[in-house]
């Protein structure tokens, strides 16, 4: 069996592109707060591959802290309808874990919530998502919350406890009238992991296909890829592409990423590769 076999077939997930409109955020805070540089960034990375945007007004990185709803709306909203306006078939995801940024959202032209607390730190999402039944929802893994997340995250068995968590997430949003065909789950790289969790996560990932739902991985520019080489947010590219082969090879549906363009091209010589050059994605 030739050695490019574990290439052949290779799907690219969809790519995600991530668009912070914060003061804060470890890899790009403060380079898009103006709506217009924002819109800017969103057609680069439309151009480069996205098929989803990612925009969200508050920076979960760790030690960050919450941001004031107003604040939220004010970065996140005059985006949403920017994008909306000039791309009318765009797919827009908004990061929040607020009901109030969700709802403005989603009557602003979002049509998916990334609410990283997983509809834990709003009891009024869920409300929202019941209220608007084509919109989608990203839950994801976090032990603790962004402001203390890394400081000393245990687990006995962190795939295992991931995938308990995600049983009880579902079984709280059947119970809120959220259908299963709107959900999507992500395991959390670096929310409240260490290196050796985020590793073992990005070697396990077929374990959370027994939900058989979307998954999605962001692991894009994180801190735990500096582990080789000590490497600045903007340097890790390298390390993004290793986990985002990873991924792919264990059929993750969608990528979170600040690269899109090189996403792309590398998934596309990739399939090129296998496939003698007859395969390239669109």
């Amino acid at each position: 069996m030739s050695s490019l076999a574990v290439l052949q077939g290779l799907q690219a997930p969809r790519l995600m592109g991530i668009l912070n409109v914060t003061q804060d955020s470890f890899s790009d805070g403060g380079q898009f707060l103006d709506p217009d540089k924002a819109l800017i960034q969103a057609e680069k990375l439309l151009e480069g591959g996205a098929q989803i945007l990612d925009i969200g007004g508050e920076s979960t990185r760790p030690g960050s802290v919450p941001v004031p709803v107003e604040t939220e709306l004010q970065r996140v909203i005059p985006v949403v309808r920017l994008i909306r306006e000039r791309h009318p078939q765009a797919v827009i995801s908004v990061d929040t874990q607020k009901s109030a940024v969700a709802q403005s959202a989603i009557e602003a032209g979002a049509s998916l919530i990334n609410d990283v607390s997983a509809l834990r730190a709003d009891s009024g999402m869920a409300d929202v998502l019941a209220e608007h039944p084509d919109v989608g929802v990203i839950l994801m893994h976090m032990q603790g919350e962004p402001a203390t997340m890394q400081e000393q995250p245990r687990y006995q068995d962190v795939v295992g406890e991931i995938c308990e968590f995600f049983e009880q997430r579902l079984m709280y949003t059947e119970a809120r009238q959220i259908g299963r065909g709107r959900i999507l789950l992500d395991p959390g790289i670096g929310f409240g992991k260490t290196l050796e969790h985020n590793l073992r996560i990005l070697a396990n990932l077929d374990q959370f296909r027994q939900f058989g739902l979307p998954l999605v991985i962001g692991a894009s520019r994180k801190r735990f890829i500096a582990a080789s080489d000590g490497s600045e947010p903007n340097e890790r590219l390298g390390g993004t592409l290793a986990a985002a082969l990873t991924s792919a090879l264990q059929n993750a549906d969608i990528l979170r990423v600040h690269d899109v363009q090189a996403h792309r091209q590398f998934f596309r010589i990739l399939q090129a590769i296998a496939g003698v050059g007859d395969r390239w994605i669109s």
